[in-house]
């Protein structure tokens, strides 16, 4: 049985007991590494702006998760192609017009109001729970930042 929460609060405590998972992976926050690579991801062939910066995103995506950064970017791609629907809504203009489709860091601002990073004492309660349900604390497999 493979399992997998963000919300490890409230899981049964019975399904927590030596025996019944052999291993308890916990998955840290991104760094600014892993965020700036994330970013990449969900980013490459996207038509971003001149007006986007990265490194300005990178720093608002700090306590954020992977899944955040994600739906940060498909929201801001969203965003971008409403408004563009919204200023081209003859269909000759949406041809015409279709090179200026761009994701501006406005989309981004607005993309960012639906995510709030996690606070210290959040990833400090995740992490004392990764170590609490292991059998030690050398046990509680925190793996690289980069994976998430």
């Amino acid at each position: 049985v493979i399992a997998a929460t963000n919300r490890p609060d409230i899981v049964d405590p019975a399904l927590l007991r030596p025996g019944r998972f052999d291993k308890l992976i916990y998955v840290p926050l991104p760094n600014t590494e892993a965020i700036k690579e994330i970013l990449s991801i969900h980013l490459k062939g996207k038509p971003l702006a001149e007006d986007v910066n990265v490194d300005v995103l990178i720093s608002k995506l700090k306590g954020a998760t992977g899944a955040d950064i994600a739906s940060v970017c498909s929201n801001a791609a969203m965003l971008a192609i409403r408004e563009f629907l919204l200023e081209n809504s003859d269909q000759k203009d949406l041809k015409k017009n279709l090179n200026e489709l761009k994701i501006r860091m406005k989309h981004f601002e607005e993309a960012l109001k639906g995510v709030r990073p996690l606070s210290q004492q959040e990833v400090a309660f995740y992490e004392s729970f990764a170590k609490r349900y292991s059998r030690t604390a050398a046990e509680a497999k925190i793996l690289p930042p980069h994976i998430s």
